[in-house]
């Protein structure tokens, strides 16, 4: 049983910044890896970063390595994504995900996964 909120999306200026943060129900969490995902209009959700269960390992999309930040706080039950850099093509809504595995958030189908959140809208203006 996991539930996920997300939080912190908005509207920012190409060259900005915005923090994301998704809340997870307490029972089990920490056993998660947790994952953002996206989806702009007229396309499919796609995989932005993950983190496994304990923080220690990290994948992040092409488009957005070098400026997005996954962490995550096991003992506040929170997974956040800094972004920084905004693009316009980084408008989406954007999802919390969480499934047993890393590998699983990265290949995986997406209608296969465990948990997702209900999405926080990001827009970034040119």
């Amino acid at each position: 049983q996991v539930q996920l909120v997300e939080s912190g999306g908005g509207l920012v200026q190409a060259g900005g910044s915005l923090r994301l943060s998704c809340a997870a129900s307490k029972l089990t969490f920490s056993n998660y890896a947790m994952g953002w995902f996206r989806q702009a209009p007229g396309k499919e959700r796609e995989f932005v970063a993950a983190i496994n269960y304990g923080g220690q390992n990290t994948y992040y999309a092409e488009s957005v390595k070098g400026r997005f930040t996954i962490s995550r706080d096991n003992a506040k039950y929170t997974v956040d994504l800094q972004m920084k850099s905004l693009k316009p093509e980084d408008t989406a809504v954007y999802y919390c995900a969480a499934d047993q595995g890393l590998g699983r958030l990265r290949t995986a189908p997406v209608p296969t996964l465990d948990y997702w959140g209900r999405g926080t809208q990001v827009t970034v203006s040119s």
